[in-house]
């Protein structure tokens, strides 16, 4: 081992042992064992292509790779996002931290996404028709998915409620604690509970929350906390989503529909962090 090498490795150990020195003389942080976090925000997300299929008691097919986009709100401005009877339309965040451990917590979150069918789109559909009027048939070929054949879309919305794990990085912590900087990366599982919108054929159109199946996802991020408690989150999760019973129609109309496809989601939340729950050991004795 030559003088650079063993120079270099000093200087490595020497600033990791400074980075966890410092970390353990930290006066405070909102990320010890106890500590919870409430945060809210808004997000953008995409999908990939997805086939979906459909069932019912005159009708049983197919259609293969259906691209949608969600659907943010519109002019951006208070009355549309801050207004308190308008908190729920756009695409939001919900998410609580709870510290199981030193910089480990368990999260539980709503990522109301909306998910939307491209209209007018061409599609390649397999399968039959029996329903009389303008779409009866046998199906292998393409077709134009126009607003009497079929809307389709989850918009109030896709409804991913999901518990994760989170593990946290600090990377700057300010002397006087007014300003704390951690990166995150977490994953986790959840349910789909969206309320879809479809109108499929001359089927009255359906809109009503129903579990629909499950989601998968990773995710990574950052954290700053200001003066202890206010705390400002970006984070980017990418997972799958598969709903095998998506309902189609009003009650005691059979039909269902089934479709999986993977998402990216982009979100920012602004919230708060507290203690509530054990002693704090930075806290000095009397």
């Amino acid at each position: 081992m030559n003088d650079k090498t063993v120079l270099l490795l000093l200087a490595f150990l020497s600033m990791k042992y400074n980075v966890y020195s410092q970390s353990k003389n930290l006066a405070y942080s909102d990320k010890q064992k106890g500590h919870i976090s409430i945060s809210w925000g808004w997000n953008r997300a995409a999908y990939t292509k997805s086939n979906i299929s459909f069932k019912g008691s005159d009708y049983d097919f197919k259609l293969y790779h259906i691209v949608a986009h969600d659907r943010p709100t519109l002019p951006i401005s208070f009355h549309n996002y801050l207004k308190p009877d308008h908190l729920t339309i756009p695409q939001t965040n919900l998410r609580i931290s709870y510290f199981i451990k030193d910089n480990l917590a368990i999260s539980f979150g709503d990522d109301h996404m909306k998910y939307v069918m491209d209209q007018n789109q061409t599609a390649r559909i397999k399968g039959q028709i029996t329903r009389s009027g303008m779409y009866q048939g046998n199906y292998d070929n393409d077709i134009q998915l126009t607003e009497q054949f079929l809307t389709f879309e989850h918009t109030d919305g896709l409804n991913y409620l999901n518990i994760e794990l989170e593990k946290y990085f600090n990377w700057y912590h300010s002397k006087s604690d007014q300003l704390i900087v951690a990166g995150m990366i977490g994953g986790g599982a959840g349910a789909l509970l969206p309320k879809s919108n479809v109108k499929l054929l001359d089927y009255e159109r359906n809109d009503r929350f129903h579990l629909s199946g499950f989601g998968l996802s990773a995710k990574m991020g950052m954290q700053a906390t200001f003066f202890k408690h206010l705390i400002l989150k970006f984070e980017n999760k990418y997972g799958y989503i598969n709903m095998p019973n998506i309902i189609l129609h009003k009650k005691g109309i059979e039909g269902r529909a089934k479709q999986g496809f993977f998402f990216a989601e982009l979100y920012g939340t602004i919230g708060a962090s507290f203690r509530i729950a054990g002693k704090n050991p930075n806290r000095k004795k009397k």
